[in-house]
């Protein structure tokens, strides 16, 4: 530590020239975000609220859904109700069609790169040459008179030609026929499909964009991105479907049933009517009747009717193996039914943890967005698919060892998917965003949101979404990184970009940046604002500034729009005291002379030299003698200063303050609140949060004081480990040593 005494009038010239020094510097990242963000129009607000002339389209679907569960495939007949709410007359719709991401030439392989090597895998060449065909076989599409329409394919997305201008608050009906193959999951990973019997056991179908799906349509024009691996943008409408299935198996699928008495049994009714009571999970189907199930085969078929209001997507699952429990979770409004199935090789985890961790999501999501609009929530066991998510259904992955032993980890595996799955139900499925086009709008939010679920479940868990997740990547090559704001197909490193990042930018923001209370007022404002609508990025930015009230377009920019990394430092502490008598202007000058090196030569002359004015005396005189470290000039000045000084200011010089002018700086390039925690010598602390701001001026090196009476005995920048930086060993002072163990190989 280098500690300073000064004069009390020279002081002042330290202080106030430091405040006012470096205000040329580059303020380029407080710049405001004018270029990056769209201009505010009647659409959208500068306030990130819709505008007066925000519109979106309502597509309603009913359908005919058949499983054929020998041939492994999908059979539907759909009547698809458009409704056009835009201003803008329509000739024709555009169609997803998903499913050809798995046809011969798809987009997506033909844009896929690869190379070869020496060795190549059995398994990678089986990939290669598979020629399974899953795509969509349209047999027709008519309009709502039966009349053929004519159609143009593009890969995954299909024009429909209307027979007549669609005007604004007008609807078109379109009928459409079609089939496709289901793919194994284990073969061909998908977002769906089925999981390959064991022992003639039965499978688990899981099946999702299953039906020609509308391409939304908004103030940005038509959607019409290739499907070849980001997820989805849909229009919210009202289902209803019918799925024919075998009749030994149990469906699970969006919306409420509504043939109960038809496709379960006495039993299973009372059970359900319990369960819809019961906060508590319900067995509707227990592990012994769905063993005693799954060794049949019914060769009869039987319907099951869902319904589903102001949905995006509809999803179902069905098998004869399906274990099913239920529980109810109350709101004020509703009461929803938290539902798990799952084949007996995911007991015991799932019949201890599934449905308990639904309700878990849905209160705490509900708690910092809005509360859980919908009627149902399921969870699905679908061994292969780590995880996908729908409304009010989800496939998640976990399964327990044969033995039905498991790991911590797999434990937590099951909880955590789980969480994560069933929470999408709020991002994207509530809050509608454009995950083909911005990923980290529903899976970073999910993450942050699953952070906050997986500390309310277990305090002891590393949770997701924490910014010391980001300290590895965001000090990586700079060109193996791309920004959040990239296009999600075109991401580079996806799980940290769509999911990691965003989640660990808005953990900040909470925490550091504008605190809890600001933001989780924000937060909600922005969910309850965009529920059921289509949000884009600048609506966010904007509304979460509006409604917290802090600019903090420096952070997005930063943290979105580039890749710099946070690395602050504490480069400098110099401690200052006033020498304001004669015995500290004593003690200043012995400390400066006992802290000036003495050069080596002199040192070695000591050793064999003896000066010739210790050998002739004579040589000697006044001069010879050792200085004083104060003259008498100096004296005189301290003692007519004191003189001068008045009672107050007397007062505050004895006070014993200590000005630690402490040097910070970013090698990192993103700026970030500094948050310095003193340490005393007494071993009480202090925390001080210096605002983002800081850095406007410079955004290299910033320089500030700070005053103690009780002197300081360590240093620590970010001692919470807030800010995601990558080098913690420059957040010390005194500098810490690192120690390291090694591992030793023989």
């Amino acid at each position: 530590m280098k500690k300073i005494f000064f004069p009390i009038l020279v002081f002042l010239v330290f202080y106030w020239g430091n405040l006012f020094a470096q205000v040329h510097t580059n303020q380029n990242m407080f710049r405001q975000l004018v270029e990056e963000l769209p201009t505010p129009n009647s659409y959208r607000t500068a306030t990130g609220r819709p505008g007066p002339d925000y519109f979106q389209q309502q597509v309603d679907y009913n359908m005919n859904i058949s499983l054929d569960e020998n041939v492994k495939s999908i059979a539907g007949e759909a009547t698809i109700i458009y409704h056009n709410n835009s201003p803008e007359i329509l000739n024709y719709l555009w169609l997803q069609l998903d499913q050809n991401v798995r046809e011969p030439k798809s987009f997506g392989s033909e844009i896929k790169q690869g190379k070869m090597s020496g060795e190549m895998k059995m398994s990678v060449l089986e990939r290669m040459n598979n020629d399974f065909d899953g795509g969509f076989k349209i047999e027709w599409v008519k309009d709502g008179n039966s009349n053929t329409l004519q159609t143009v394919k593009n890969y995954t997305i299909m024009k429909v030609i209307l027979p007549k201008a669609l005007k604004q608050g007008e609807e078109a009906s379109i009928k459409i026929k079609w089939n496709y193959k289901l793919n194994n999951i284990k073969e061909l990973w998908g977002r769906s499909g089925f999981n390959e019997a064991k022992n003639g056991s039965g499978e688990v179908f899981a099946i999702a964009q299953f039906y020609p799906r509308l391409c939304v349509f908004s103030d940005l024009g038509w959607q019409i991105k290739q499907f070849i691996g980001a997820e989805f943008a849909l229009e919210f409408g009202n289902f209803k479907v019918n799925i024919t299935v075998p009749a030994d198996h149990i469906v699970a699928a969006t919306g409420e049933l509504k043939n109960g008495k038809e496709v379960l049994n006495e039993t299973q009714q009372k059970r359900l009517q319990q369960a819809r009571k019961s906060d508590i999970p319900v067995f509707i189907v227990t592990e012994d009747e769905a063993t005693k199930n799954e060794k049949g085969h019914s060769n009869s078929m039987k319907t099951w009717r869902f319904q589903a209001q102001n949905v995006r997507d509809f999803a179902f699952a069905s098998s004869r193996k399906f274990i099913w429990d239920a529980m109810s979770v109350m709101f004020p409004e509703n009461n929803v039914l938290a539902m798990s199935f799952y084949p007996k090789e995911a007991n015991p985890l799932w019949e201890k943890y599934s449905t308990k961790s639904i309700a878990h999501t849905l209160k705490v999501y509900s708690e910092h967005t809005f509360n859980y609009p919908y009627s149902t929530a399921n969870s699905i066991n679908f061994q292969g698919l780590a995880g996908m998510e729908y409304p009010m259904i989800c496939f998640n992955d976990g399964q327990p060892n044969a033995d039905k032993s498991y790991s911590a980890a797999q434990k937590r595996a099951v909880i955590g998917v789980v969480h994560h799955e069933v929470g999408h139900n709020f991002f994207p499925m509530i809050v509608n965003v454009d995950e083909r086009q911005w990923a980290w709008m529903d899976e970073g939010f999910n993450i942050f949101l699953q952070g906050i679920a997986e500390r309310d479940w277990d305090s002891t868990w590393v949770w997701s979404g924490r910014p010391a997740e980001m300290i590895g990547y965001m000090d990586d090559d700079k060109s193996t990184l791309v920004p959040i704001m990239t296009q999600a197909d075109a991401l580079l490193q996806a799980g940290m970009n769509s999911y990691r990042k965003p989640a660990a930018g808005l953990n900040i923001l909470r925490e550091t940046i504008l605190g809890r209370e600001l933001f989780d007022q924000a937060f909600k404002e922005y969910a309850h604002t965009w529920m059921f609508k289509h949000p884009q990025p600048a609506d966010f930015f904007r509304i979460m500034e509006d409604a917290s009230g802090i600019d903090i377009d420096w952070f997005w920019r930063g943290w979105f729009f580039t890749t710099e990394h946070v690395d602050l430092a504490i480069e400098n502490v110099v401690v200052y005291e006033p020498a304001f008598t004669v015995d500290q202007a004593k003690e200043a000058a012995r400390q400066k002379k006992e802290n000036t090196p003495v050069h080596i030569a002199k040192i070695r002359d000591r050793k064999i030299i003896t000066p010739a004015v210790e050998l002739d005396k004579s040589l000697k005189d006044k001069y010879n003698e050792i200085r004083p470290l104060l003259d008498e000039n100096d004296i005189k000045q301290i003692n007519e200063l004191q003189e001068k000084l008045s009672d107050e200011e007397l007062a505050l010089l004895q006070s014993q303050q200590k000005y630690y002018e402490i040097t910070f700086t970013s090698p990192g390039g993103m700026p970030m609140p500094l948050i310095v925690q003193f340490e005393f010598i007494d071993g009480s602390k202090d925390i001080r949060r210096i605002p983002a701001e800081i850095w406007m001026r410079n955004q290299k090196e910033v320089t500030k004081i700070f005053i103690y009476s009780t002197e300081v005995k360590n240093i620590v920048l970010d001692p919470y480990a807030e800010t995601a930086d990558v080098n913690t060993q420059n957040n010390y002072w005194p500098r810490k040593t690192e120690h390291v163990y090694f591992r030793v190989q023989k």
